[in-house]
């Protein structure tokens, strides 16, 4: 057994002693860089690791394609490092989903925070929800912001017809900028209004979110659903 073995061993039942309680933030990233990273010293990977993206969050939410710029990270350790941040926040969003009540911009606007978190696309999403403002769907319209985005609105109301929804909630991310809905946000958010109206479904809001920052469209008197 080498010297790095040695290490890896007392790494391994530390963890399986205390979790990770006591281990620094490094140090968690090298215990799990040796399970992609088998034969080489990860110390000082996790320490570039670190260096490079300042905290724990900035490395796991990294693209893969970046990760891989840092020496001594292949495919398979950047994959690893961005599979860990995805299972967790889809873990933690099947747990919300169970019983989600989004009765308010506050809880509509935590939930979608979860639901972006770590997402470098710009995504549109339709939450549906029953006249308690229970989510019954959390529904990915498009790839793009709500202005640019090939946003089909009989797809909008197909979506709030088979969850049987009695209102609506519009969801899009800034995820290179801030939580401010531009006009063309505006004019598309009172074309989807409309349409729903047709229905006898309200669209209660549209939340705007940025990093770890939202704007609810609703509460700033911009939506006119």
């Amino acid at each position: 057994m080498g010297i790095h073995d040695g290490h890896r061993e007392k790494m391994r039942r530390r963890f399986l002693e205390t979790g990770l309680e006591g281990f620094a933030d490094h140090e968690a990233l090298e215990l799990l860089l040796y399970y992609a990273i088998p034969r080489r010293d990860t110390n000082p990977i996790a320490h570039a690791l670190m260096e490079r993206y300042d905290s724990l969050s900035g490395v796991l939410n990294a693209p893969v394609e970046d990760l891989e710029k840092v020496e001594g990270i292949g495919e398979s350790a950047a994959i690893l490092l961005s599979l860990v941040s995805r299972l967790s926040r889809k873990a933690r969003i099947a747990d919300a989903s169970q019983e989600t009540i989004l009765n308010s911009s506050e809880r509509a606007g935590a939930y979608l925070l979860e639901r972006f978190a770590g997402e470098r696309r710009e995504l549109v999403f339709l939450l549906c929800l029953d006249r308690k403002g229970r989510l019954l769907a959390c529904k990915r319209l498009a790839e793009g912001d709500v202005a640019s985005a090939d946003l089909n609105i009989r797809k909008v109301v197909e979506m709030a017809l088979l969850t049987s929804a009695s209102a609506v909630i519009l969801a899009h991310n800034h995820p290179s900028g801030v939580a401010v809905p531009s006009s063309s946000d505006e004019a598309a958010t009172r074309q989807v209004a409309e349409a729903l109206r047709t229905i006898g479904v309200r669209l209660v809001d549209h939340i705007v979110v940025a990093d770890r920052d939202f704007v609810s469209m609703a509460d700033s008197g911009d939506l006119l659903g």
